[in-house]
């Protein structure tokens, strides 16, 4: 029987989290394409389609009313990553869909709808807007910027993560051809995580070392015992933590994914 479903952290994180890291940190606001957050704060919540209030950056006391229809693809992106925040998710999408209306090859809101569906549970539709934005990403050929690799990063894993939920839902991973088949999808999007280099810089580092935790994972799922342990390896050399799951994903039958998503409740990524 399939153990459980993939790892807590993953398949049952509440969007919140992301916005926390997404909403706190300079550089990764920056990744994102956001404004910082003393602009996002001059930003009313907009009503959908109608008009949003935001106050000059040249004139902070003074509101501008602006339509939501004439904001720019990243402005819209922005407004939505703001909704999310305060769990509205149904604004959001809104949003990311005129954004995308706007400017269909965005891969922040490819990526962002894409982790916004799997949250509601619409994970065909999230694997389409992710898988997207993997596409548009190898579009000119393979990803060589910082930023553009660490969305890949981030975006094979959700699209792996997508695939591999959508086999969870469909039953026992020994006994159905369409479940394998969601789990086989998933780990190519999570095996291109682990065909990458090693990043340097920090925060690409922690999405790259969570990714090669889903990968091993989902491998231990599908009784790939001895490849999940090798991933698992390399983890725990990252963060010591896991130390004690390399053993525990070499043996069959041990509950690995119960004890990782114990260890993820409480974990804290590195700085």
């Amino acid at each position: 029987m399939l153990q459980a479903s993939l790892v807590y952290w993953v398949t049952n994180l509440s969007f919140s989290n992301i916005q926390l890291v997404t909403l706190r940190h300079p550089a990764v606001r920056e990744l994102l394409g956001l404004p910082n957050k003393e602009t996002s704060e001059r930003m009313s919540d907009p009503d959908v389609f109608g008009t949003i209030q935001i106050r000059s950056s040249d004139q902070p006391t003074k509101l501008q009313e602006v339509s939501v229809k004439e904001l720019s693809p990243k402005e819209l992106f922005a407004v939505s990553v703001q909704m999310l925040a305060k769990g509205h998710q149904d604004k959001a999408i809104r949003l990311l869909k005129l954004a995308l209306h706007k400017d269909p090859e965005c891969v922040r809101a490819l990526t962002v709808m894409g982790q916004t569906l799997i949250q509601k549970g619409l994970l065909t539709e999230a694997i389409e807007h992710l898988e997207r934005a993997i596409a548009e990403l190898f579009l000119t050929g393979h990803p060589t910027k910082l930023e553009d690799i660490d969305m890949l990063i981030i975006a094979s894993q959700w699209a792996g993560v997508a695939h591999v939920r959508q086999g969870v839902v469909y039953g026992s991973v020994k006994t159905h051809a369409r479940v394998v088949g969601q789990f086989a999808e998933g780990l190519v999007h999570l095996e291109r995580i682990a065909q990458l280099k090693e990043p340097e810089d920090p925060k690409s580092k922690v999405h790259y070392f969570d990714g090669l935790l889903l990968l091993a994972s989902t491998l231990s799922n599908v009784s790939r015992s001895a490849e999940a342990a090798n991933y698992m390896r390399r983890v725990a050399a990252y963060n010591p933590d896991y130390e004690y799951l390399v053993e525990q994903c070499e043996n069959v039958g041990n509950d690995f994914t119960g004890d990782l998503t114990s260890s993820r409740r409480n974990y804290s990524p590195p700085r």
